[in-house]
């Protein structure tokens, strides 16, 4: 027999989680999203079956619901998920990989290092500028000699993860440099990776380029807000550099 699920508004974590588990694939996404937007840990497990479900399948072959379920649990950070989170990437939908790679690097439990490391040397096609991401986010500095060579991948927001990687690693300016450079691109999704991998970066160089930076004023304030917690994060406060974004951050309020 198939439980039926009552279809109430959702406006608490309890129609949430039913919602997740109804009938209607729309709801479910939405269920989805909204905890994880709202943080609820008690979704946690139903978020984790969730990437796990056969039913609501798009005729290019991807899943929305299991794809917004990893989104969901990177926003819950919560490590439980981690064992989940690793068998979903052996998934064949691969903006779901991503989205479940993201996840692990939100997350940041080292239990991901071990099969994240795999996913790179894998001959499979992988949402390569993600797994970058989350190798430098976990602070994989063993990966080194496998990611410089993507410094001349055709993709060049590829290029600029693993100028991010290395320059987190090194501390060398021409890595950073390799990443302001396309804060002029033409195209305008690869200005705005650009400013996302600054904000990972939080370097003072990384701070007045995405001042000069051709974004909007949003997507500096968001980057400069991303620094500002990984500076507060730190034992050792930089004085002058907190005080610059909060100046900056003032001055593009009073923009808006």
């Amino acid at each position: 027999m198939t439980a039926a699920y009552s279809v109430e508004p959702i406006l608490s974590q309890e129609a949430a989680i039913a919602a997740l588990k109804g009938e209607d694939n729309q709801i479910r996404y939405y269920a989805a999203w909204w905890l994880g937007k709202h943080q609820v840990q008690a979704g946690c497990t139903a978020l984790c079956e969730a990437l796990f479900d056969e039913r609501y399948r798009i005729p290019s072959g991807g899943y929305p619901l299991r794809r917004q379920a990893a989104r969901a649990l990177g926003q819950l950070k919560n490590p439980q998920a981690v064992p989940a989170l690793i068998a979903a990437l052996t998934c064949d939908d691969l903006h779901l990989r991503e989205a479940v790679i993201q996840a692990l690097a939100a997350i940041g439990d080292q239990q991901a290092v071990e099969p994240l490391l795999k996913l790179l040397q894998s001959s499979q096609e992988q949402p390569l500028e993600a797994l970058i991401e989350a190798l430098a986010t976990l602070q994989v500095w063993s990966a080194r000699s496998q990611i410089e060579p993507f410094l001349n991948h055709a993709s060049e927001r590829v290029q600029c993860a693993a100028a991010r990687y290395l320059f987190l690693l090194t501390q060398k300016p021409q890595y950073i440099e390799r990443i302001i450079n396309n804060l002029h691109h033409d195209n305008m999704y690869l200005r705005w990776a650009a400013i996302f991998d600054l904000g990972a970066v939080g370097h003072r160089q990384a701070i007045d380029a995405i001042l000069a930076a051709g974004v909007p004023n949003s997507l500096k304030l968001l980057n400069l807000k991303r620094i500002l917690e990984a500076l507060l994060d730190q034992e050792q406060i930089d004085k002058e550099i907190t005080e610059l974004i909060f100046q900056a951050i003032d001055d593009l309020l009073i923009q808006l």
